[in-house]
């Protein structure tokens, strides 16, 4: 096809490019279309759609004749008036490539994604946008390939679904820079949106940002708020917050404190602050009591994963657990079961029956073990009592893994005076 359109062969390199290889193509079919006389839009865009269908079509066609490498100058001179658009045509196939690069772009390459809620302040904050890379973990090729352009999973102002799930690929990711890294800020898949009643694809749920506590095979525990894996403490990030109990000699304090200081109050709960943040309250003279509200050992927070009698844990004292790798090998037991189960059942698509004679039946056969078919991975907002997250709905599997959060290109504060809404000190900065 090249050859016949008159391209250079070195563009057949091309094609062995992810995200680059599509719009190649794209340029080779019209191209070789236009050298058989298919110069129509809707010809055009046939042949790139539905190749399978209309090149066999017209090559069983006795007036569709080879007229020539459609790239060559004399081709050009010679069908010049054929050739000529109108600006109509010029217009629509102008948005058409525009849609198509954007959307390859924002699939294979960087996504800009905001952020939402406060679990991860102060280490970002409500309002920054944020550019994410698929490069760093390898772009996840589409699972539910037909869908609305730049619409995630529900189309704006109709509210309807912004896809079609008739058709659903196997997860596949190209290779990537690196492994998902602890400490690393990851965009990912909401796992639980593979409940009733959303039910939606892995690709389609919603995408949220969290930071990497836990890679596939570490043990995790958390002791009075902190995150040990493998034994040994975590590095605490440098924004992580918890909430204090605060206590005054009777007086007020400063609003430009709180405010210099970064200490919030949601929803009318207690300060949230960073450990530097406490440290340089109790220095005021009016200040009586900073103290961590941590959670005792041992009391159960119905909430908390896996919400089992015998894993008595909440987000302040939790573990410990292992989390899975591929090819990792669990024996399941009563305590065991109820780790792991959702990972089993829902993220690798096995039925999981617990019968109280003849134990655990997992795809109709009775089973003392598992063997897990994919990486999981453990994730955690710095804003640690603000935050919806592993603790309370368990692993990420990685084919929900979207990309690394790289860096901040725009800072916006809704609740800023008009000429302080940017938050100028933000733009461009990395994220760490």
């Amino acid at each position: 096809m090249i050859q016949l359109s008159g391209k250079p062969a070195w563009w057949f390199v091309l094609l062995l490019l992810p995200g680059i290889n599509i719009l190649v193509l794209i340029g080779v079919h019209l191209d070789f279309a236009k050298s058989y006389g298919k110069f129509g839009l809707g010809e055009q865009i046939l042949s790139v759609l539905f190749p399978f269908v209309y090149l066999p079509k017209w090559g069983f066609d006795e007036h569709t004749k080879y007229l020539g490498k459609s790239t060559s100058p004399d081709f050009k001179t010679k069908y010049q008036k054929t050739l000529k658009k109108s600006s109509g045509r010029e217009w629509t196939e102008a948005i058409i490539f525009a849609v198509v690069a954007a959307t390859l772009i924002r699939t294979f390459f960087i996504e800009a994604y905001t952020i939402p809620t406060p679990s991860m302040e102060r280490s970002l904050l409500v309002g920054d946008f944020l550019f994410v890379s698929k490069v760093n973990y390898g772009p996840r090729t589409p699972m539910t390939p037909i869908a609305f352009p730049f619409a995630h999973h529900t189309m704006p102002l109709i509210g309807t679904k912004a896809y079609w799930d008739g058709i659903e690929l196997p997860y596949y990711r190209l290779p990537g820079l690196s492994e998902v890294k602890k400490g690393d800020v990851v965009v990912f898949n909401w796992p639980m949106e593979a409940d009733s009643p959303l039910l939606r694809p892995v690709d389609k749920r919603e995408n949220y940002i969290k930071r990497c506590q836990g890679a596939p095979g570490d043990t995790l525990s958390i002791v009075d708020a902190q995150v040990y894996v493998n034994g040994k403490a975590a590095p605490n990030p440098p924004g992580e917050q918890i909430d204090y109990a605060l206590q005054t000699d009777g007086t007020e304090i400063n609003p430009t404190v709180l405010e210099d200081l970064n200490i919030n109050y949601y929803e009318g709960q207690n300060p949230t602050m960073t450990q530097e943040s406490a440290t340089k309250l109790k220095s005021f003279s009016n200040i009586k009591v900073v103290k961590p509200l941590i959670q005792q050992k041992g009391m159960a927070d119905p909430q908390a994963f896996p919400g089992d009698i015998n894993h008595k844990w909440n987000a302040d004292n939790f573990g410990p657990l292992i989390i899975p790798k591929k090819g990792w090998t669990v024996k399941l037991d009563s305590l065991s079961i109820p780790l792991y189960k959702r990972a089993i059942e829902v993220y690798e698509h096995n039925t999981v029956k617990l019968d109280g004679k003849n134990g655990i039946i997992i795809n109709g056969v009775k089973a003392d073990s598992y063997t897990f078919k994919m990486n999981y991975y453990w994730m955690m907002g710095d804003n640690r009592h603000d935050s919806l997250d592993s603790r309370f709905w368990g692993f990420v599997p990685e084919d929900h893994i979207v990309g690394k959060a790289l860096f901040i290109w725009m800072s916006w504060d809704d609740n800023g005076s008009f000429l302080n809404k940017i938050r100028w000190s933000r733009i461009f900065r990395g994220i760490h």
